[in-house]
């Protein structure tokens, strides 16, 4: 049996312990490694480990291997997300497999770190019918009404979200519709209207590079992904796109404009011909600027590995080696990691940016509370200095622990609280908030509603 808890009041980027059980009795939790940390806001820079694997529910000594070398990697870095290629949980995507290929395998990362997955050929038992009632919809709860940022999808087979200065798409290269006309391309054309983000990661199962295990030149989902999906995502900015499906590790240049057969592959298309490696980096302009490059990782081997002849003319690299990625994005830098099952470094690319990241907002200097009647407090404040993007509300009961109210954008000076109870006191403070983080905190005021 499912169950989803949803969770409200929390502040952005904020650490939180919890334990999960019935009116009797804890079930698990209300331990040192039971926590989450909210997202941070939209458009904030913040340091951010990404962990990335593909086709990985084999349930065999090669998932453990690949994912203990992570593990030893990163040490007591927290991993913020984590990111799953398709092929979840081999062979079919049943229950049984789901709860041995990602529930018993990562019980660890599961507790405290979010995973954002995408659909497989092995998670659907081959089938190109979207079923909503798979186990994979069964055991992820994702957005569809743009919960955590983006444009909704109206659908969990594709979605994007936010996490700091990054957006991510998440693409179904398996059961949608991959026409450029289709309900999908539609959405994607959009969404990437929508995003002001610094950074776009764009991630789905069936690469439209490879020479892997799988020829990305007589596929048909590699070629329509390929042709259809990629001018959007170029067009819109995209930095990296990552897939799977081929059990191999292979690596771009930093490409544009490449979508017609390996033969096809012209000096034009390569933005950047050189390894991407620091102090020798992709250079690309801030923002999302169209065609200026992405590179594209093809990352299946975090299960089993498959060969292949490995011979694509975009990569500046192809392996046959059990690894998985790590993505950190540090402000105006992402740098990529392909870790082997023996935490071995085996290769590393870094694309950089000029910052488009400002300064942090000065405080409100001043908030009043007003009771206006039982269950009214009208707030209201001055703008410290009119450089926020909004301005975030929140109240106490006791004065000491305050939990989020509400957001607002930068012209608003006022608001209405309409939760109080009768004849009690309540404490508010607000902070001013733009791409560059949260100012300080204003006063504390308070005020106490009215008896009836």
């Amino acid at each position: 049996t499912e169950h989803v808890v949803q969770v409200s009041g929390l502040v952005p980027d904020t650490l939180y312990y919890y334990a999960v059980g019935t009116t009797n009795a804890s079930l698990a939790g209300d331990a040192p490694d039971y926590f989450f940390a909210t997202s941070p806001r939209p458009g904030t820079a913040v340091p951010t480990r990404i962990w990335v694997l593909g086709d990985s529910g084999t349930r065999s000594a090669a998932q453990y291997a690949v994912r203990d070398a992570y593990y030893n990697f990163t040490g007591s870095r927290a991993t913020d997300l984590w990111l799953m290629l398709g092929d979840n949980a081999y062979n079919s995507g049943t229950d049984a497999e789901f709860q041995g290929a990602v529930f018993n395998a990562y019980p660890a990362t599961l507790r405290n770190s979010v995973l954002w997955p995408t659909l497989g050929n092995h998670d659907t038992a081959g089938s190109t019918t979207h079923v909503p009632t798979r186990p994979y919809f069964q055991m992820f709860t994702l957005p569809t009404n743009a919960e955590a940022g983006g444009v909704p999808s109206g659908t969990e087979q594709y979605y994007s979200f936010d996490f700091g200065n990054i957006h991510f798409i998440c693409l179904d290269s398996m059961t949608a519709s991959r026409a450029t006309d289709g309900p999908m391309a539609n959405w994607l054309v959009n969404d990437l209207a929508a995003t002001l983000s610094d950074w776009i990661i764009a991630y789905w199962h069936h690469p439209p590079y490879t020479k892997g295990g799988h020829n990305s030149d007589t596929a048909t989902d590699s070629i329509q992904m390929r042709q259809n999906i990629l001018p959007i995502l170029e067009a819109g900015g995209v930095d990296l796109v990552l897939s799977g499906h081929s059990h191999v590790y292979e690596r771009s240049y930093l490409l544009n404009g490449h979508y017609g057969p390996s033969s096809s592959l012209t000096s034009g298309n390569i933005v950047n011909g050189g390894n991407g490696r620091l102090p020798a980096p992709y250079q690309k302009p801030a923002g999302n600027v169209a065609h200026q490059g992405a590179v594209y990782t093809v990352a299946g081997s975090s299960g089993q590995t498959g060969g292949g002849s490995l011979n694509h003319p975009a990569m500046y690299l192809s392996l046959n080696v059990l690894g998985s990625l790590v993505v950190d994005v540090l402000t105006n830098q992402m740098t990529v990691t392909f870790l082997d099952s023996t935490s071995v470094t085996r290769d590393t690319f870094t694309i950089a940016k000029p910052s488009s990241v400002s300064s942090a907002p000065a405080a409100p200097p001043q908030i009043a509370a007003k009771a206006v009647d039982t269950k009214r407090i009208d707030l209201s404040w001055s703008d410290g200095a009119g450089d926020g993007k909004g301005f975030e509300i929140e109240r106490s009961s006791d004065g000491k622990t305050f939990a989020l109210l509400a957001s607002v954008a930068a012209d608003v000076t006022a608001f209405t609280d309409t939760i109080p109870q009768a004849n009690r006191r309540y404490y508010y403070r607000v902070r001013a908030f733009n791409r560059g983080g949260s100012s300080a905190y204003s006063n504390i005021a308070n005020a106490k509603t009215r008896r009836h």
